[in-house]
């Protein structure tokens, strides 16, 4: 019964989607036999919504009723995900892992001001914009779809994307995947609290990077 209903609803479209995305996002950061997820993904899922939702509106993409509102959750789940990595998380993956590995560049951008800026571009373009299109646009829209698209679907769908957004991050090491995989679950949880809004989402994406580049262009992280 389920499963036919499934199929009525398309259900096995989303499910094939997100099974394709998956192996897009192992195929890049896994084994290396695939260009960069966050574009191709992005770009499908912009197709995808348009042409099987109508609108890129069922991404989120919407004027929020409060901007204030959501600024502010962007802004709480920024600091939640700073705090719970650098507190909470890394001390204790520390433990059995090396600290995250992060771009060899990434140093240049201490006393830089030029590269700072150019970061900043990169993170408010690529990770921001396209990681949260491809992730929490695309595949947590499509996985929720897959299970039913009640409101415990959409919670198990913020923890199947966020493992993948883990996966995503592959390159970070055991640390790094966990404490990624954390921050696609406070961006998927913010997300669903602001009613399924990509602006709450895209925010907070930019400002966590943002106090990052802040930070190394500082040389606070030492």
């Amino acid at each position: 019964m389920a499963l036919t209903s499934m199929l009525k609803g398309g259900h096995w479209i989303s499910g094939l989607e997100l099974l394709v995305g998956a192996a897009i996002v192992i195929g890049h950061n896994v084994y290396k036999v695939i260009p960069n997820e966050v574009i191709i993904l992005a770009v499908l899922g912009l197709l995808s919504v348009r042409l099987r939702n109508g609108s890129w509106w069922a991404m989120g993409f919407r004027r929020p009723s409060s901007w204030r509102f959501i600024v502010l959750v962007a802004i709480a789940a920024a600091a939640v995900r700073i705090l719970a990595g650098d507190y909470l998380l890394l001390p204790i993956t520390n433990q059995f892992w090396p600290e995250p590995q992060l771009p060899s560049d990434i140093e240049d951008i201490t006393g830089n001001l030029r590269i700072a800026l150019l970061y900043l571009m990169l993170v408010w373009s690529f990770a921001a914009f396209g990681e949260e299109i491809a992730y929490r646009g695309y595949l947590m829209t499509r996985a929720a779809e897959f299970l039913g698209s009640s409101q415990s679907a959409w919670w198990i769908a913020v923890l199947v994307v966020a493992v993948l957004f883990g996966l995503g991050h592959y390159y970070k090491g055991p640390s790094g995947m966990l404490d990624s995989g954390m921050a696609g679950l406070i961006l998927g949880a913010a997300y669903l609290l602001t009613g399924r809004n990509m602006w709450t989402c895209v925010l907070a994406h930019g400002f966590i990077n943002t106090f990052g580049v802040v930070v190394l262009y500082f040389g606070w992280d030492s």
